[in-house]
């Protein structure tokens, strides 16, 4: 495979998704291609060894796994789903000195700034009343440009470069149009029926913005990627094309989870049980489940914040990842992340073998530490893990940035990792 190729599918990925639910729906797709066979939770198991196999929670998590003829441990490739956003409250219709509005809440830690003067859409799932008098559900995008959030005019704030704080309840209401009313169900409703699906009554909603400004690369040797959701779908497309490259008889397990962004305590989230329940399903009982936790191995990757070169004395000097550096080994003595010497030792190993670069994060002693779904994951099931992730710039703003030659780096080292070590 070459970078050029890789990057284009990454690409697609980005654009593709713009919720969770939509880039569960693109992993699903691309798991079917591989011959992945779909499991649903409510339903009583039969599995086979030889096959390969995915199930999916809530729509926006997702687990697949190889079914080896005879299983030790996984190499688990973990990551997760959700990025910062401004989801759509339930009764959001504003209407203002002219103007109507959508009022928004903000999801996990973004930064506010970069939303401001985004041509934004709406994508998300709706839950309504079907023709045949049932509940439904669908993934929808409305994909065309329908709101923004202006700026105040500088002339009209005179401090705005030098002191600008921004009240998320009153001063980022995204625009939608001029009426003196919007009945927002209708719209919902029609657009339902503009894509083929008979709704007469819409029951719940969980909808986003987000930019419609396409994934591409800059830089004179187009060196970056610039995307919405670089964190962390980066990573759940790195282990996708891992999963889609492994055999039945390479024992790999893929966890892409939600909520991480908001604290993972979510039935679709790294502290709940979706992960532990399909692996106690796939083991026979308490015995078995221990051994294989204890002789798999986990990769959590998930962006490492790379050193910017305008703002460089926020890093430890030691420990300041450069972009298409490498993969970033990630270390906290608090164990905000869950490496430690072994598994880092194997994750180093792996990179030789594949002939690749590591690189090492470390917060500042004197500033705090970001998390993954590492430390939860590992406390709770008992799997060795390593904290890994792709060097990223503008972290948790509306458009990131990170190297173009990074990502299959990535891919190569995995592909090295074997149950019991290394290739």
């Amino acid at each position: 495979m070459i970078e050029s190729e890789f990057n284009a599918g990454l690409l697609d990925f980005l654009d593709g998704s713009p919720t969770p639910l939509h880039a569960v729906k693109r992993i699903s797709e691309a798991l079917d291609i591989k011959g992945f066979q779909r499991l649903d939770e409510s339903d009583s198991w039969s599995l086979e060894a030889g096959r390969k196999y995915y199930v999916t929670r809530n729509g926006t998590s997702i687990i697949a796994f190889t079914l080896p003829h005879f299983l030790e441990g996984f190499v688990m490739l973990g990551a997760h789903t959700d990025s910062p956003n401004l989801k759509i409250k339930p009764n959001p219709v504003v209407i203002s000195n002219g103007f109507v509005q959508l009022g928004v809440e903000p999801y996990g830690g973004l930064l506010l700034n970069p939303w401001f003067d985004r041509d934004l859409s709406i994508a998300g799932r709706v839950t309504f009343l079907a023709s045949d008098g049932e509940a439904a559900s669908e993934i929808i995008d409305f994909v065309e440009p329908l709101a923004m959030i202006p700026s105040l005019a500088i002339h009209l704030d005179k401090d705005a470069n030098k002191n600008r704080s921004i009240n998320p309840q009153t001063d980022i209401i995204p625009i939608i149009g001029c009426a003196e009313e919007l009945d927002f169900e209708q719209m919902i409703l029609d657009h339902l029926s503009d894509n083929g699906t008979d709704a007469q009554k819409l029951l719940s909603h969980d909808l986003s913005f987000y930019d419609t400004q396409k994934a591409g690369y800059v830089g004179l040797e187009r060196e970056f990627i610039v995307s919405a959701r670089i964190d962390n779908l980066i990573s759940c497309y790195v282990n996708t094309r891992v999963m889609c490259s492994v055999e039945e008889d390479d024992a790999r397990l893929m966890v892409c989870l939600d909520h991480e962004e908001v604290g993972s305590e979510t039935t679709a989230g790294a502290a709940g049980s979706f992960l532990e329940s399909v692996l106690r399903r796939i083991t026979k009982g308490h015995e078995d489940f221990t051994k294989l936790m204890r002789r798999s191995f986990l990769v959590s990757c998930d962006n490492a914040h790379g050193v910017h070169p305008n703002f460089p004395s926020v890093h430890d000097e030691n420990h300041a990842p450069k972009i298409n550096g490498g993969p970033v080994i990630k270390v906290n003595a608090n164990q905000r992340y869950a490496s430690n010497s072994e598994t880092i030792a194997r994750f180093v190993q792996a990179a030789e073998h594949a002939g690749k670069r590591v690189q090492y994060f470390v917060s500042r002693s004197d500033m705090g530490c970001g998390s993954t779904i590492g430390p939860v994951t590992a406390a709770s099931l008992g799997v060795d893990t390593v904290d890994i992730g792709l060097p990223t710039l503008a972290m948790h703003s509306i458009r990131e940035l990170a190297g173009s030659g990074d990502a299959m780096e990535l891919y190569e080292i995995l592909l090295q990792l074997h149950e019991k070590g290394i290739r």
